[in-house]
């Protein structure tokens, strides 16, 4: 089976110094320097967990790029193997920011696009994410974004899913989205939203298996079956770190092997 971990990022300096990746370090109970890992040290954590495919984000807020699709680009060229890449661009020009995403999918391979919210203060229905919305839909490509609450020191209402990601996904019929950070307060929320279109997923990143909410692990058993994927938001988190406790869930084969990737290998088409 082929595991992929569906949110990490490679960060540069700019990112990890950012004032918010600050207040993450009481979360991670890591110092800003820990972050800076490299290509070489997240291949180095895949491989401890056996995890054969990471996708790469590339980062774009109001303060301007912390991860181009440049870097992603030169990141995954020095593990093609192992990396793929997932575009953002600046929302504050948005038919340019939509030219940048399809520059990226259609001539460099990249395999979706991620939004952050939290990271524009802008909740995900908001007009100016909308062409690029219309591009994902178009090329067939997943949109990724965050959902529930905020790690850093900035505002969870962003990430409820509803209203806000509903809207997106009864005005974007045929649209994938997956929703990262599983969700929590809001998992009923998310319950409701898998149930009610088919297109919308949920990955687990930012949190260790042993430590998922009780009604994300009947999600996982029920109608998210096939709809959740594994991620860790490396380098927050490694792979190892994450599937502790994975074997204690009571979770049947099937589910295993489609969260661990065969989901994502779907959606993804990886």
């Amino acid at each position: 089976m082929t595991k992929v971990d569906v949110w990490a990022q490679i960060l540069t300096d700019r990112m990890a110094e950012a004032p918010w990746l600050a207040t993450l370090h009481r979360w991670a109970r890591q110092c800003a320097s820990d972050f800076k890992t490299g290509v070489d040290g997240a291949m180095e954590a895949m491989d401890a967990a056996d995890m054969d495919i990471a996708l790469l984000s590339a980062w774009y807020g109001p303060q301007g790029p912390l991860i181009t699709n440049e870097e992603v680009a030169r990141q995954v060229d020095a593990g093609p193997e192992r990396f793929r890449g997932l575009a953002s661009a600046d929302i504050r020009k948005p038919g340019e920011a939509a030219k940048e995403i399809r520059r990226w999918i259609e001539g460099h391979g990249f395999v979706g696009v991620r939004i952050v919210p939290w990271l524009w203060d802008l909740p995900p229905n908001d007009r100016r994410y909308y062409p690029i919305y219309a591009v994902c839909a178009e090329l067939g490509v997943p949109l990724c974004t965050q959902i529930g609450h905020t790690g850093p020191l900035q505002r969870s209402e962003t990430g409820r899913p509803i209203p806000y990601l509903e809207d997106v996904l009864l005005e974007f019929p045929g649209l994938k989205v997956v929703g990262g950070h599983v969700g929590f307060p809001w998992i009923d929320e998310l319950v409701s939203l898998a149930v009610k279109f088919p297109d919308f997923y949920v990955d687990s990143s930012a949190y260790i298996a042993r430590r998922y909410p009780p009604a994300f692990v009947d999600f996982m058993k029920g109608p998210g079956r096939d709809r959740v994927m594994f991620g860790t938001n490396w380098p927050m988190l490694s792979p190892r770190q994450c599937l502790a406790g994975l074997d204690e869930l009571d979770l049947d084969a099937d589910v295993i092997d489609a969260f661990l990737g065969d989901t994502a290998k779907r959606v993804f088409k990886l």
